[in-house]
């Protein structure tokens, strides 16, 4: 398994926890994926203003295979595209820093892209085989209200837009990008799905063992108006690649 992979965690303040669950990815790197001869990890730090920078480069001094980005600018979708266009992994992806999605699934998501069998593997918390653990039954109306919409947008396939955690092979990143996945907030998550499925890519859901974090910082209505937004510039875009495809 000689194919080179990065995995990007986007932080924003989080001198809390940040250590303490980066070490935790750490241990598991070692203990569990050790059959990836190169495996690295990313702390993409979008704008923080408390102690996030300095932990995070305190643990990229003390760990060869730990790196630190630092944005001056917020938004998750910019730390990941910054992170993912500046590396040179075969292999790029996410989660979030609360570790939410069982971290035994990282394991399976790199199988199927060292593989080849996908192009891209998205952690599904509503496939057939997912566990939700501890979760508001607002969040979870509202989650599935999301990914409905998207469905009846877009006529997608893929059941969860807004997990956190995805990887795909980097090389298909900068086609994504071109066709209308640029999204500098949260949707971009959702658009890297909407997009490969309109390429015709093989987009993987995998069930996941989802554990809800009592003190994420998502703030639901903010964030339902931002994909609103964002699924209309989406849309128009997708129709005018689809034109500029017709013409090349």
């Amino acid at each position: 398994m000689n194919d080179r992979i990065e995995v990007t965690i986007p932080v924003l303040n989080e001198e809390r926890t940040l250590e303490q669950q980066v070490l935790k990815v750490l241990e598991h790197f070692q203990a569990q994926l050790n059959r990836f001869e190169d495996i690295n990890l990313v702390i993409a730090d979008n704008g923080s203003t408390d102690r996030t920078p300095e932990i995070a480069r305190r643990l990229e001094a003390q760990y060869h295979n730990v790196k630190y980005l630092r944005l001056d600018k917020r938004g998750v979708g910019l730390a990941l595209k910054s992170s993912w266009g500046a590396s040179g992994a075969d292999i790029v992806g996410y989660m979030d820093l609360d570790l939410a999605t069982d971290l035994r699934h990282l394991g399976e998501a790199l199988d199927i892209l060292v593989s080849r069998k996908a192009d891209m593997v998205a952690g599904s918390r509503l496939a057939r085989g997912a566990k939700v653990i501890g979760r508001s039954p607002v969040r979870e109306v509202t989650s599935r209200a999301f990914n409905m919409i998207v469905k009846t947008w877009f006529r997608t396939k893929f059941t969860d837009g807004m997990c956190g955690f995805k990887f795909l092979r980097r090389s298909c990143l900068p086609e994504l990008m071109r066709r209308g996945a640029c999204n500098d907030g949260w949707f971009f998550s959702t658009e890297l799905l909407v997009v490969a499925e309109h390429l015709k890519m093989k987009v993987e859901d995998l069930p996941v063992t989802w554990t809800d974090d009592p003190d994420s910082k998502v703030k639901i209505g903010r964030l339902a108006i931002e994909y609103l937004k964002a699924m209309r510039a989406l849309k128009a875009k997708l129709k005018n690649s689809v034109l500029d495809a017709a013409h090349e």
